[in-house]
């Protein structure tokens, strides 16, 4: 997704509470996974259906479907049936494209931020333990699930 930050593991209180905001469908898809699937992992080990999108192949944990995809110029399959969009590390370049894509699927968007980066949408924020989860406000937003 972008820019690459620093890799260091999402520690464990943080992925299970990002896990418990993020397993509200049955299906999700997580946008940018990159080189950090410990939350696609959790929610995948809870019987969500996961899909991890990047814009470069990746390795995913067993459980978790991965499909090359661009949320600039998405293939619409790969999100079709998709309960909630979310990125975790969505750099604001990227927070308009997958506001839009889940906005076309009329489902939730949730995303955490490169570091102290603001979200560049309307959001209502969540304070998660080492983490905030903001979900998107407007067409698709029906308040936080």
């Amino acid at each position: 997704m972008g820019r690459n930050p620093i890799k260091t593991p999402v520690r464990r209180v943080t992925r299970d509470a990002l896990a418990d905001r993020l397993a509200t469908a049955d299906r999700v898809v997580e946008v940018g996974v990159g080189e950090r699937p410990a939350v696609a992992a959790e929610l995948a080990a809870r019987g969500v259906a996961v899909t991890a999108t990047d814009v470069r192949e990746r390795s995913v944990p067993p459980g978790v479907c991965f499909r090359r995809d661009d949320v600039t110029d998405p293939d619409p399959g790969v999100y079709r049936g998709a309960g909630l969009v979310y990125a975790l590390n969505c750099p604001a370049e990227l927070q308009a494209p997958c506001r839009d894509l889940a906005a076309s699927l009329a489902v939730p968007f949730r995303f955490t931020t490169l570091g102290a980066e603001e979200p560049v949408l309307p959001v209502e924020r969540e304070t998660l333990p080492g983490e905030t989860l903001y979900t998107v406000r407007g067409p698709a937003w029906r308040g936080a699930p």
